[in-house]
Formats: structure tokens, sequence, C-alpha cells
């Protein structure tokens, strides 16, 4: 069924290509994007199964082999100066592809069967799209919070401009390759977990994850230093990764922690309703940073800003759901981020790194009772 529809959106999108654009680059992405549709949905499905299953290591290596593949296309082309992007794209696709083959062979059990063993109940499908609507809706929507922003920086500034900006969304997304692939292993536990240890897990995970997250924040000045380095021409961009790299902190905590324990306690609905609020704040703000006052740096703050409202908003609700306190967390790591992102942003000096070093040690004082008991949680959970 999932297969059926996508061929059939892939060739909608096919159709419109050929009849309704006129740039031949922009008809070849239409395309890809086509086929890209395909594989990447395909392969979800087969993922989650993989992943609700519990089979980590399979999922794991599914993964993995895209990225590798695609790492080793793309250094071969440079290597080989190739500078065509239309084969970065194919490159992309056939690490999909390649993945979704070993994909359907490790659930071959599933999908190699008799026609006649495939049975449809209606009843059960229709309340697996009930659930899966609201969570496909809620990974749109989260993906444009930041989007539409990009879309708007796009739109009012050059290219040259948008690149720069898009270079140091990836140096920041490059953390949460890592937060995600412990978020895979999370959900699966969670869900064979007694509801009574949900609200203690939940407080013991927090306490290290900001601690690793917020410590991490510390690699910025170091990096700033070697990439300036490394990439002069992109040398004035990376004054805005001060105000980007605590994307992954507020991202991290959402994808990994916060979105977990609302799929875990079934509020999937409650997940679309807070990523709509954070991409209507997002479309607001992007109209008065790039239409109204044409302000990149204003622009740019807003995708940190509204991170932290989508995950301030998120845990709040959580908190109540598992009847716990958080506002003190949620003041401290908004003051050592609001301070991270003012002396990267204003002071260009050396002593930075140890002025937010000092900072970073005054909270984990601050947290020191919480850590002594989020450790003693963890030797009991181990205990059991």
């Amino acid at each position: 069924m999932l297969v059926i529809l996508q061929i059939i959106l892939a060739l909608f999108v096919f159709i419109y290509s050929n009849f309704f654009i006129e740039s031949l680059n922009r008809v070849f992405i239409f395309k890809m994007i086509a086929i890209n549709l395909f594989l990447f949905n395909v392969r979800s499905m087969l993922l989650f199964i993989l992943q609700g299953t519990n089979r980590i290591k399979e999922f794991a290596q599914i993964t993995m082999i895209d990225k590798i593949l695609y790492i080793v296309l793309i250094i071969s082309f440079l290597f080989f100066d190739v500078r065509e992007f239309k084969l970065l794209v194919i490159a992309d696709l056939m690490g999909k592809f390649i993945s979704m083959i070993y994909a359907m062979y490790c659930c071959k059990d599933i999908i190699f069967q008799k026609i006649n063993l495939f049975y449809f109940n209606i009843r059960e499908a229709v309340r697996n799209i009930n659930v899966g609507i609201k969570l496909m809706f809620a990974n749109i929507a989260s993906m444009l919070i930041i989007g539409v922003v990009r879309f708007g920086i796009e739109r009012t500034w050059d290219v040259a401009t948008f690149g720069k900006v898009s270079l140091v969304l990836s140096i920041s997304n490059l953390m949460m390759i890592f937060i995600n692939a412990i978020g895979i292993i999370m959900f699966p536990i969670l869900r064979r977990t007694d509801d009574r240890k949900l609200a203690n897990i939940y407080l013991t995970v927090k306490d290290f994850l900001m601690i690793i997250l917020l410590g991490l924040l510390i690699a910025y000045f170091p990096l700033k230093v070697v990439l300036s380095a490394w990439l002069p021409k992109y040398a004035e961009s990376l004054v805005y990764m001060a105000i980007l790299f605590p994307m992954f902190v507020y991202e991290g905590k959402t994808v990994l922690l916060i979105n977990t324990y609302l799929k875990t306690l079934r509020k999937e609905k409650l997940m679309l309703k807070i990523n709509l609020i954070s991409l209507s704040i997002s479309i607001l703000l992007t109209f008065i940073t790039t239409m109204v006052y044409r302000n990149l740096d204003l622009a740019i703050l807003s995708i940190v800003f509204l991170l932290a409202i989508r995950s301030v908003i998120a845990e709040l609700y959580l908190s109540k759901i598992l009847s716990i306190s958080v506002s003190k967390d949620v003041i401290l790591e908004l003051l050592i981020t609001i301070i991270f992102i003012l002396l990267g942003w204003l002071v260009d000096a050396w002593y930075t790194v140890l002025i937010y070093t000092v900072m970073y040690i005054l909270y984990l004082l601050l947290k020191k009772k919480d850590i002594a008991k989020s450790i003693n949680n963890v030797r009991i959970l181990v205990k059991a």
C-alpha cells in the first residue's frame, strides 16, 4: 500500500516538473525529489519497523550504509575534481537506494510473502493513520520552523549570503547526528518502561544530557579558530556561528528527550500543536526580520529563539504530564545560552573561552545536588 502511494506521488511530481517548470536544472531537481520521496519513505517505513521491534543493530547498519556510501562518493568526486551538482544529488540517492535494498533484506520475512497471505484490516489502518498523520505533520512543521527562516534569507539576500548561513547551520547540525542516534535507542526502551518510573528517568537523563550539551558549547571557541584558518573566505560568516551554535542544545533536548517522551506517552496531538505554534511564530518573525527590517542578524538570531521557545513550551507541557518541576532548569539553561551568544557575538578575544568555562562550572555547582541524585538513580537502575 505504501509503495503504491509513493509511486503515485512520485509520478505526480514527475508530471508537474515536465509541464509547469521551465528551468532544466529545476526540472532535474524536482525529478530527483520524486525519486527521493519513494526511496526515503519506503526505507523509513522499514526503519520504523526495525526500531519498533528493537532491532537497533540493523537500524544503525542501514543508516550507516547510506551516510558512508554518500561520503565515499563525495570524496571521490572531490578527488577527481568533479564539481557537477547533479552527480552530488545522484550520489545521495544511490546511498538511499542501497540502504533501502539492505533494509528490505533485513525485513524480508515481512516483505517477501505470498499475496494470499496479505490481509487488510481497515480498523487498524484507520487507527494507525490517525496516529501517523499527526506525527507526520508535526515533523513537517518542525522542519519548516527553520526552513521558513532559511527561505526568507534566500529570498531577501544573495546566494553567497545564503550559502554562508547554510554552512554555519550545517556545522551546528553535525552535532544532531549523534543526538539522533541516542534517541533511536531511547524510544523502544521507554515504551517498555513502567509509567511510574518515567518521571524519574526523565530528570536523570535530562541532567546528564544538559551537562554534555552545554559543555559541548566550549568546543565553539577552538572550532572557530580552526575554521577561520581553514576557510578564510567564510571567516565573516563564522561570526554567526556564535548565534547558531547553541541550536543543538535546544534541538537536541527536544528531539532526544521531549519528543521521545511525548511519543511514548501517546501525545502526538500535543506535539503537533506545539510545532504549529512554533511554525506560526517562525512565519511572523521571518516576515518582520527579512521583509520589514531586512536585518540578517535578527533573522539568524530568530532561529535559536524559535528552537528555544519550542523546547521551553514543550518541556513545560511535559512537566505537567509527569508532575515534575523544571522551571529552575529552564531559566538556568536560557541564562547560560544567552551568556554564550553574547560572549561569542560581542567579544572577539581569546579569554571568552575562560569566561564561558567559569560560567559552565558555576552551572555545575548550582546543579550539584541534582547531579548527585541522578548518579544515584543510575546506580539503582543498573542494579535493577
